[in-house]
């Protein structure tokens, strides 16, 4: 336990750096879908598919969180995932390739399919995760994942029911992204505090744009789609893939400045 401890914040750097490019790469595959033409929507039909987003991003989430405890109380699984980097990034590699192949070919798989690689990925993504458990303490974890839980559906809400076009956030926050991404390869070998402590809040606030800009565009998907159909079921977990990324990007970026290290 002692050595995971030694490493433990280079693998959680190294794991945050992963989740930006996970995003990203959904931003880039997902713009064919968000470019179709906006049709007007019939509110309780865009409830209905918004609904179910949420239903899956919830539980992919409570997968993730059962999978990162369980390992985390695991000094079998812990050695396995943190003794050599190359299983640990094996993990980060498979989970790359799991969300390029849900977002570049959701149209051409069963939406059955796209939920078992959904779920495949949450719990992959729940044994790198882990690493936050070892490196912070329980009780900071928990609290900052009720912080992050209001603010992202402060924003999630916002995106639902504003009437404001938040499609000009998309670039901006796009870049911001890779910024972030660029950023957080350089201050592995910096580690530079003040570095840190910028990309954190700056990352806190692309993340909070992005939950209520990927909230809107979902929304608008609903108008394009049946959401009891088969292609409706796979834009809904195309989109729960979205709005847990987002999730998950801002509870890691909340926990850097609020988590208390051990």
């Amino acid at each position: 336990m002692k050595k995971i401890s030694l490493y433990s914040y280079i693998f959680y750097s190294l794991s945050n750096t992963g989740n930006y490019f996970l995003n990203s790469i959904i931003t880039f595959f997902v713009m064919d879908l968000q470019s179709r033409t906006y049709v007007e929507s019939i509110p309780s039909v865009e409830a209905d598919f918004m609904q179910k987003v949420y239903i899956w991003m919830m539980l992919a989430l409570t997968l993730t969180g059962y999978v990162a405890y369980s390992t985390a109380q695991s000094e079998l699984l812990l050695g396995i995932i943190f003794s050599s980097s190359f299983v640990f990034f094996g993990i980060i590699l498979v989970e790359l390739a799991l969300v390029f192949w849900i977002s570049s070919g959701i149209q051409r798989m069963s939406s059955n399919m796209a939920i078992g690689l959904f779920l495949l990925y949450s719990a992959l993504n729940g044994l790198t995760l882990s690493v936050l458990l070892i490196a912070y303490t329980g009780a900071s974890v928990a609290s900052t994942f009720f912080i992050t839980a209001g603010m992202f559906g402060v924003m999630s809400m916002y995106g639902y029911t504003t009437k404001q076009d938040l499609s000009s956030w998309g670039n901006l926050l796009f870049m911001a992204l890779i910024g972030l991404i660029l950023a957080s390869i350089v201050n592995i070998f910096l580690q530079s505090s003040g570095l840190y402590w910028i990309i954190s809040y700056t990352g806190v606030l692309v993340f909070v744009g992005l939950t209520a800009y990927d909230t809107q565009k979902i929304k608008q998907l609903a108008a394009q789609v049946i959401a009891e159909s088969e292609e409706g079921r796979k834009v809904a977990i195309l989109g729960a893939l979205r709005l847990y990324l987002d999730f998950i990007n801002m509870f890691i970026f909340m926990l850097r400045i609020l988590g208390n290290r051990r």
